[in-house]
């Protein structure tokens, strides 16, 4: 069963009180380096794995992008794409993005944000999408970092005071399922090393041309809990070319 906790309507209110769901792009700690690392979008074929609110699926189309088409597993999340992130070009499908089949070489920038961590077979998954991507195609994406997913829980170990006192890492090496607490919900995520997301793009044909572990930007070190997230990463962003 592929993990599709967003069509749980208590999960959806919750996310979408969530700064990155209100305000966007603007809204999501990561996005100011993450756009450093997205290609030209100019005259490309674009798919978006995962897309959720569609907010990329958006600014692709906004930056030129020939065609987009963002797909995700949950109703929810594409209806509300559809509401606020429709464009002329942007084509929104309901689908898991293991299932997807597309003729060798449709796009020109594969995109996923914040989506691999739920997926189970991650080099399957490269594997297609090193198929679906031109030589010489963009392949972009972001997941929560593995020291963040290993342990499971994604809490930070309290003081008797509830003070924060450091956030757990264990059972790094021992990939596989984690039941995470997001939003106060339980939600399963699976683990897997930097060795795996790094070596699998390597593996699958591609030529690796960054590698981020973004910190909050200084703009939001003023909200609650912000200035906490510099202890330990959260994200890993990375960018891959297909070789020639």
């Amino acid at each position: 069963m592929k993990e599709n906790k967003y069509d749980d309507p208590v999960f959806f209110e919750k996310y979408s009180q969530m700064e990155r769901s209100k305000k966007g792009l603007k809204g999501a700690g990561e996005w100011s380096e993450l756009e450093k690392l997205l290609p030209d979008f100019r005259g490309k074929k674009v798919l978006d794995l995962g897309c959720g609110y569609g907010w990329h699926c958006r600014y692709a189309a906004e930056h030129g992008a020939l065609s987009v088409l963002g797909t995700d597993l949950s109703e929810k999340m594409l209806g509300r794409a559809r509401q606020i992130n429709s464009c002329e070009g942007v084509e929104y499908r309901l689908t898991a993005m293991e299932d997807l089949e597309f003729d060798d070489s449709s796009f020109d920038v594969v995109l996923s944000s914040l989506a691999f961590h739920y997926v189970r077979d991650f080099q399957p998954l490269v594997g297609k999408i090193s198929r679906f991507l031109k030589p010489g195609g963009d392949f972009v994406f972001s997941v929560e970092h593995p020291a963040f997913t290993a342990y499971g829980t994604q809490d930070w170990y309290y003081g008797e005071n509830k003070e924060i006192l450091h956030f757990p890492v264990d059972n790094y090496y021992y990939e596989g399922a984690r039941e995470a607490v997001f939003l106060g919900e339980k939600v399963t995520k699976y683990h897997r090393t930097l060795t795996t997301y790094l070596n699998t793009l390597l593996e699958c044909g591609f030529e690796l041309t960054h590698i981020v572990e973004p910190q909050p930007p200084e703009e939001m070190m003023g909200l609650p809990g912000m200035r906490d997230e510099m202890r330990r990463p959260m994200m890993l962003l990375a960018a891959a070319v297909k070789r020639q």
